[in-house]
């Protein structure tokens, strides 16, 4: 026995909380019991490294290389991504490649390399890989991007899961990010990054590492060029950066080092090189297109733990209607469940939600539902029945359900890694869509099982399908939550088949994008966390995850009205701009905070609102590009080292770049800007980058600039579609693209091509065609020729 469990055990039960406190000490005993019969002893082990090359063998897009002690295979795909896997791992089975993942390119050729290496070279990178095993990545010129060492394996003596470690050395001025949802980000500074979705159980700041999302996903940034690599495996682990150092001039430079340490699994990885934009697309090729959410979803969503009844939902709408405030989504937290129990309603508190849901639809507004994967084990629950009936909950090693504690209580888990109980809980849903629901928020999915003490999950050695193979949770943890998204994504898609499918997840991992999105998790009200909500929409996008965005406000205490306002402005430029607060935390409606910040956060609403055609395209345009909507401002180029350490603004799309105010008191703000020419979109004044500029930042706005020559989709006074087109620079042209959507369905449309040239004092506009150009179809008005406003010529 630990004596400070024991401890622990002791302060919980004679803390006086909820009857859970006891239950919580209870299941982290039985949680360590189940582990200690079920997760194999670790003994002596066995150090092995690949030995010399001793014979290689080709074939498409590649080949295999044999060491005397393991053995190599590279296969470099058609769109220039490179695989690799040790000991005979190769790309499947994979819970991140969407299908069976690129195809070989047959172009690919393998060949002898000096001092008794290979190399494999293709049109856009060429793989070096030493005698000893070191795997090296260079640009067709020969620059190196990275450089793997030797790989090291340490095997139970007995037999069972290896551990391995690989080190990797990267260009002195490279940039680290990515590793999924990291709050101290976007730059992933020097330290160590743990790979264990996270429940942290109370609200986080930056220091707070790791939360809920994480995967095994970096982009490095360099001089030379850009690059991804996703080591492919589910298990727990710790990745230790240290970014380089230049020498100053003196030529010794020292390079920024990776070392991963990983508890089991394949010892395999991809690499994708290239532009930021190409090595996305690439990414999303091969785990997946992003999800489109409808339109509504790119609205403005309003959420609470605590919102209690009809007559609290009812007040509310009341309140946005009163104030002249669009509202196009409410969402219900677990506190309209009957006593907690997913997929019920509170008949007393909630008696006529579906009536109530269609008065909300009437008016524009959507409800959403959370839902949560822990289910009650009680005999008369339906859900418990109905999972029982298909054996659908986790097991132990004997056999024996595995129980943990939730907010229902004792509770089961489903088993979301084995196709048919995903095939269940998809239809599980139709009780939601009943209801009057529209869209769904799943949350405690990491999974999260209170315990007094130790790790608020399952226990590791808890027995999982995984298609079939078999396994335990130290492999299945991390893909728990996105295999419950695959889970409501798919039954979604059967239930209502016209409806694109609106789902965001607390947890999930590499491919999360195939389903929906995610949002901050429990950002702790403050500057601080207000600073980490940028820091996670930028880094899960560079990851390939699209549509995020935090708790506006912050998810504990009361903001004070600076604070608020200061995040819902931020919030209405990030994909997902949703106010929420726990139960406990202080109002999130605009008008609690005083008239001032009421017109401040309607100005800022509206302008969501104007945008929303915008938004749309880029919904489009990361689906079909794996573009992030938000971007770093490096994005366009990578090479200028004063945009890789920029952290506190970024690019909404190619057009436009928003520089958030992240600090009490201010009333302006520096703002870093790319090369080209700038307009504030407020005072129409253009700047010319790259350059760093001093601007205005009142309350009433923070600062966003235009791209010059941009065109933007917008909403007219009408409600129309309407182009927005900032004059391009004399002598220069621009464009943008434009996808019209319908708000829902599955039709692709069209990407329309815009471009904006000087003409005569004004500005021309034109549609590109495939049979030359023509008029636009919509109303256009230019901005940024000195006359707020000016009229199309």
């Amino acid at each position: 026995m630990d004596g400070r469990d024991l401890v622990r055990s002791v302060s919980v039960v004679g803390s006086g909380r909820a009857a859970r406190g006891l239950r919580t000490v209870r299941a982290a005993w039985r949680r360590r019991r189940v582990d200690a019969a079920g997760l194999p002893p670790r003994g002596p082990e066995r150090a092995r490294v690949p030995g010399q090359v001793e014979g290689v063998e080709p074939g498409p897009g590649g080949g295999l290389i044999r060491f005397s002690r393991s053995e190599l295979r590279i296969v470099v795909a058609v769109n220039g991504a490179v695989f690799w896997g040790w000991d005979g791992a190769g790309p499947q089975p994979s819970y991140a490649l969407a299908g069976g993942g690129p195809e070989p390119d047959p172009r690919v050729v393998l060949e002898p390399d000096k001092d008794g290496g290979w190399r494999v070279v293709a049109e856009r990178v060429t793989v070096v890989v030493s005698r000893h095993g070191a795997v090296q990545v260079c640009t067709p010129g020969g620059v190196t991007l990275r450089r793997d060492l030797p790989p090291r394996w340490w095997e139970p003596v007995g037999g069972g899961t290896a551990r391995w470690m690989q080190r990797s050395e990267v260009a002195a001025d490279a940039r680290f990010f990515g590793l999924g949802g990291r709050a101290s980000g976007p730059r992933l500074r020097d330290g160590a990054y743990r790979l264990w979705n996270t429940d942290p159980g109370r609200a986080f700041g930056p220091g707070e590492d790791p939360l809920y999302l994480t995967m095994p996903v970096q982009l490095v940034v360099a001089d030379a060029g850009t690059h991804l690599v996703f080591h492919d495996t589910t298990w727990d682990g710790t990745v230790l950066l240290r970014e380089g150092e230049e020498g100053a001039g003196s030529g010794h430079d020292r390079a920024g080092r990776c070392e991963m340490r990983m508890d089991g699994g394949p010892l395999r990885c991809w690499v994708m090189v290239g532009t930021p934009a190409r090595v996305l697309h690439a990414w999303a090729s091969l785990t997946g297109a992003p999800a489109l959410p409808p339109a509504w979803a790119l609205g403005h969503h309003h959420a609470r733990w605590g919102f209690g009844s009809e007559q609290e939902l009812r007040r509310i709408l009341a309140g946005y209607q009163e104030h002249g405030l669009p509202l196009d989504a409410l969402h219900l937290d677990i506190d309209h469940y009957d006593d907690h129990q997913v997929f019920t309603v509170d008949q007393e508190r909630f008696p006529k939600l579906p009536v109530l849901a269609q008065e909300l639809r009437r008016n524009g507004t959507r409800l959403v539902s959370i839902v949560d994967p822990a289910v009650k084990a009680e005999p008369g629950n339906t859900v418990y029945d109905s999972g029982s009936a298909v054996d659908a909950f986790v097991r132990d090693g004997q056999g024996r359900t595995v129980r943990g504690v939730l907010w229902a209580g004792e509770s089961v888990f489903p088993d979301f890694t084995h196709a048919r109980v995903r095939k269940w809980w998809g239809g599980l849903y139709e009780e939601r869509l009943e209801q009057g629901f529209a869209g769904f928020w799943h949350d405690m999915n990491e999974p999260t099982s209170f315990n007094a003490f130790g790790e608020s999950t399952l226990p590791r050695s808890a027995r999982h399908a995984l298609e079939g193979r078999g396994g335990d949770h130290r492999e299945a943890h991390n893909v728990y939550a996105l295999c419950m998204a695959q889970a409501g994504y798919e039954g979604l898609r059967e239930l209502a088949p016209q409806e694109r499918p609106f789902l965001f997840s607390r947890s999930g991992w590499a491919g999360m994008q195939r389903y929906g999105g995610t949002w901050s998790g429990d950002v702790a009200t403050g500057w601080s966390g207000l600073r980490a909500s940028l820091s996670l929409v930028l880094g899960l996008g560079l990851c390939g995850v699209p549509y995020s965005g935090p708790d506006v406000g912050g998810f504990d205490g009361s903001p004070s009205p600076e604070l608020y306002l200061r995040w819902f402005q931020l919030g209405a430029y990030l994909p997902l701009f949703r106010t929420h607060a726990g139960l406990r935390a202080g109002r999130r409606e605009p008008w609690e905070f005083g008239d001032a910040v009421l017109e401040h956060a309607r100005v800022a609403l509206l302008e969501r609102r104007r945008l929303l055609p915008y938004f749309l395209t880029l919904a489009h345009l990361a689906r079909r590009t794996g573009a992030p909507y938000v971007r770093p401002l490096w994005w366009g180029a990578p090479e200028d080292r004063a945009l890789r350490d920029c952290e506190d603004t970024f690019l909404l799309g190619d057009s436009l770049l928003v520089a958030p105010v992240l600090a009490p008191g201010a009333d302006r703000r520096a703002v870093q800007l790319p090369r080209g020419r700038w307009y504030d979109t407020a005072t129409e004044e253009a700047y010319e980058g790259p350059a760093q500029v001093l601007v205005d930042a009142p309350l009433s706005r923070i600062p966003v600039f235009a791209r010059a020559g941009a065109v933007l989709p917008v909403r007219g006074a009408d409600g129309g579609l309407e182009l927005e087109v900032w004059a391009p620079a004399r002598g220069r042209t621009g464009g943008g693209l434009v996808v019209p959507d319908a708000g829902d369905g599955w039709d692709e449309p069209e990407i329309e091509r815009y471009v904006a040239r000087r003409q005569d004092g004004g500005v021309v506009v034109t549609r590109g065609r495939e049979d030359g150009v023509g008029e636009p179809p919509y109303p256009v008005r230019v901005r940024g020729l000195g006359r707020t406003g000016q009229p199309y010529m």
